[in-house]
């Protein structure tokens, strides 16, 4: 038999059950040393586990209550012994709180303002677009200075083999020992100056100046391009959505953010955030 139910309980075995009847008091399905242990905790364990799949029968009630007990003889013990006055728990605790709620929050914001069919299709047409209709085959040696990169095409203009320039200076891990070798990959794959440049060149040729991009300085060839299909809608169409929600609470985060009054210690409004 397997249960799935929240981290709190799941965590506290051991290694007998025995039967266990709700106790007398009223809202309570035991007590452990006097203290009820609450029908609700209960009923919200049940619950999820039956979300999940899970039966409640009497042998699985059992399971769920005999945990609960597990669980409040430990908690009970944790607060004899003064943990729960430790200032790092106690900050652990507020931290613990305010996640779960922030978290509860914005499932239900996400469940109350869902995205349309119609928003997901246009995000499809969009990623089509940055897709293109063409992969390609390509090698770099990524340098770290101007001057460097220019040395490398020099000694490519001399007769110079780029997947052994590759190997001895590029400072790409990924792609170094490899010769510098890229694979196969879209546009949309890499950032946009390096792209560019890719797609402005003739099969077998490289950059006659280095490309700039965030990570130095690049000398690109191109071995070879490929027509390409895009994928089907219904196989990108979750990642799409997911990344239409969290623009969605990125935005909402942003009108929070304006109408909110936040100063930092030392005075001065808060960065806005990026």
């Amino acid at each position: 038999m397997k249960l799935t139910t929240s981290a709190l309980i799941a965590t506290v075995a051991f290694g007998f059950m025995q039967p266990v009847y709700a106790a007398g008091a009223s809202g309570s399905i035991a007590t452990v040393n006097g203290k009820p242990i609450k029908q609700s905790l209960y009923d919200f364990i049940a619950k999820d586990a039956t979300t999940r799949g899970q039966t409640i029968d009497d042998n699985v009630k059992n399971v769920i209550i005999n945990k609960l007990i597990g669980s409040e003889l430990v908690y009970q013990e944790a607060q004899r012994t003064g943990l729960d006055k430790q200032p790092d728990y106690i900050a652990k605790e507020e931290l613990t709180r305010r996640e779960l709620l922030v978290n509860t929050f914005l499932q239900d914001y996400i469940k109350k303002h869902p995205v349309s069919e119609a928003d997901t299709k246009l995000a499809y047409e969009k990623y089509k677009q940055e897709l293109g209709d063409k992969e390609y085959s390509a090698r770099h040696i990524l340098v770290p200075t101007e001057a460097e990169a220019k040395d490398v095409i020099a000694q490519l203009g001399k007769g110079g083999d780029f997947a052994k320039l590759a190997k001895e200076k590029s400072k790409d891990p990924g792609s170094q020992e490899k010769g510098g070798d890229l694979g196969w990959f879209a546009p949309a794959g890499m950032v946009k100056p390096f792209s560019d440049a890719v797609s402005k060149l003739q099969k077998g040729k490289y950059t006659p100046t280095p490309v700039q991009t965030q990570f130095g300085w690049h000398v690109i060839k191109l071995e070879d391009t490929r027509t390409t299909q895009p994928p089907a809608y219904d196989d990108v169409k979750e990642g799409l959505q997911k990344q239409l929600q969290q623009r969605n609470l990125e935005k909402l985060l942003t009108e929070l953010r304006s109408k909110a009054k936040i100063e930092t210690p030392s005075g001065t409004p808060a960065p806005a955030a990026k």
